[in-house]
């Protein structure tokens, strides 16, 4: 531990010494573990960022396109870390799970990576005592929550940032190993995300550096861990440039187009207003307690840190990134480092107040999960079962006996956790982090299959697949979003060409969701949608084409 981690830390330690902190080490361990790994199995890709991972998992399981990424046969230029590892899952345990479940593993991986360094960086900056409080408060974000249980890519390039603020937080005690882990998560995380989502690192590194003990020392290090990660990023670089240029042209293609502009700065930061208050609670109002109640120490490293690499990353969020939920993410790791302190100098009145609300909140949450099942299942409440099947027409509901096991041990466990935790600065956040966990896996046991019928795409493909033709050349593609080309290949293998590629204009099917162009010369022959669509482009409209405008197509290709 630093001098100034130690020297902040002491005055907590004298606080409450004497005190239990919960939670003990394997308490912590099994919370985190539920809290991950419920919620990753159990259902299909759903749309979005998940389907287009998994996806692009399944063309690189399938076809063997390790080094360059496609999605439904098409080049995906993307960077490949998370890809990577979701491959390796899907190895691993191909003979246990369906290729979508193993590949959602490699987000539990992640998660668990991030929530580990995330204990180490407050470790180094708050001391032993503390934190703990850092994985439950980034884990208990709201935000975080969403996107720790899909396939998501993000969550490689946030393990980086945490692994990289540990090494920033070792640069005055033990500055080799800091700057080897921040190369190494720099140069991870370029693997992980590109260029753009790891430069608010760099005057972050900076930062640290110039308010190293030894400075000099310190920039020595930081210039070898640039090298480091070079050499990382440029094993990859070096050989998609030997073996497909042309995929590393579009990769740096899109990577610059991210500061090529449009970017709307002002609305950016009116979205983060909007978004943060919910996506980071309860870290946020936290790290402003911390500001208030450490207003004296703000330059000291431990609150300095993570101060300066918020502000950073909000910049680039706002400027080039994009207001978005996935980029979001990369805002709770310096929140959550700038909010530890806080946990732990609430006044007794406050911490009280938060630690009752967060039982009576989850436990009527945890009420209302269970009627919500019983109306699924048994129809009761009459209404409330009525509207679930207005929402999901054609859903039955089925009793599910290991389910049901799963989530009565998770309430008795919350009962049992809410009457012997002791009292302590930490009890609040805790009974956040179990309450966020028990009403996780209570979604995940008893409302999963309600959902997943909801947002599947797995009817719709097989309907799909059953109304082509049995001899059909290829189709065209309008306006089909990237999750849709995702599922319809991983369940059925239908693939598309780009309506306006020279291929593409050739087919006699078109598959669209906003209609065929060019009237009279395209016949609808199948519509079809999940239950819960409405709008009408939700819904996949299959067309072929005219009989005379295939005729006098192959006439214009014959007279050429």
């Amino acid at each position: 531990m630093s001098t100034s981690s130690a020297m902040s830390a002491r005055p907590e330690q004298k606080r409450f010494k004497g005190i239990t902190l919960p939670p003990s080490g394997w308490t912590l361990a099994i919370l985190l573990v539920l809290y991950i790994f419920t919620g990753l199995i159990g259902h299909d890709p759903w749309k979005n960022d998940d389907a287009v991972t998994i996806g692009v998992v399944h063309d690189l399981v399938r076809n063997g396109h390790w080094l360059s990424l496609s999605l439904a046969g098409a080049p995906y230029p993307d960077a490949p870390l998370h890809y990577w590892v979701a491959g390796a899952t899907s190895y691993l345990f191909a003979w246990l799970l369906p290729l979508h479940e193993a590949a959602r593993l490699a987000s539990g991986v992640f998660t668990l990576l991030a929530l580990t360094f995330i204990y180490l960086a407050a470790r180094e900056l708050h001391g032993r005592e503390q934190a703990p409080a850092a994985p439950l408060l980034l884990a208990g974000s709201i935000g975080f929550l969403f996107h720790a249980h899909e396939a998501q890519p993000m969550l490689a390039t946030l393990t980086a940032h945490t692994a990289a603020y540990w090494g920033l937080a070792q640069l005055n005690g033990r500055a080799l190993r800091g700057a080897c882990c921040f190369g190494a998560a720099l140069g991870l995380g370029f693997l992980a995300n590109g260029l753009a989502a790891m430069l608010p690192l760099l005057p972050v590194a900076a930062f640290a550096a110039w308010r190293a003990e030894n400075r000099r020392r310190a920039i020595v290090m930081l210039l070898g861990a640039l090298l480091m990660a070079a050499l990382l990023a440029g094993a990859w670089l070096g050989a998609l440039q030997r073996d497909a240029p042309d995929f590393l042209a579009a990769f740096w293609q899109d990577e610059l187009a991210v500061f090529a502009g449009g970017n709307q700065p002002l609305l950016n930061l009116t979205r983060l207003s909007g978004l943060l208050p919910w996506y980071a609670w309860p870290a946020l109002p936290l790290a402003g307690w911390t500001l208030w109640a450490k207003r004296r120490q703000l330059r000291t490293l431990p609150l300095a840190l993570p101060i300066f690499a918020f502000l950073v990353t909000l910049l680039a969020i706002i400027t080039y990134l994009g207001a978005r939920s996935t980029t979001a993410l990369l805002l709770l790791p310096p929140l959550v480092l700038l909010a530890v302190p806080g946990v732990s100098s609430l006044r007794r009145g406050a911490a009280n107040a938060f630690d009752w609300f967060n039982m009576i909140t989850f436990s009527f949450f945890a009420i209302l999960a269970w009627i919500g099942w019983s109306a699924l299942v048994f129809g009761w409440p009459e209404r409330l079962g009525q509207q679930a099947l207005r929402l999901e027409p054609g859903f039955v509901g089925q009793f599910n006996l290991l389910g049901v096991s799963f989530a009565v041990l998770g309430t008795l466990i919350w009962c049992w956790l809410i009457v012997t935790s002791p009292r302590s600065p930490m009890r609040g956040i805790m009974h956040w982090m179990a309450g966020l966990t028990l009403f996780w896996l209570l979604i995940a046991t008893l409302w999963m299959p309600w959902i997943d019928y909801g947002k599947t795409y797995r009817p719709v493909s097989a309907a799909l697949a059953k109304a082509l033709p049995e001899k059909h050349g290829c189709i065209a593609g309008l306006n089909l979003a990237d999750s849709l080309l995702a599922s319809l290949d991983y369940f059925n293998g239908i693939r598309t060409l780009a309506l306006t590629s020279p291929a593409g204009k050739k087919c006699d099917l078109l598959l669209t969701t906003h209609g065929a162009p060019g009237a009279g010369s395209w016949q609808k022959v199948w519509e079809g949608g999940r239950p819960g669509d409405r709008r009408d482009n939700e819904k996949l409209q299959l067309y072929r084409r005219q009989a005379k405008t295939t005729a006098n197509r192959q006439a214009g290709g014959d007279q050429q």
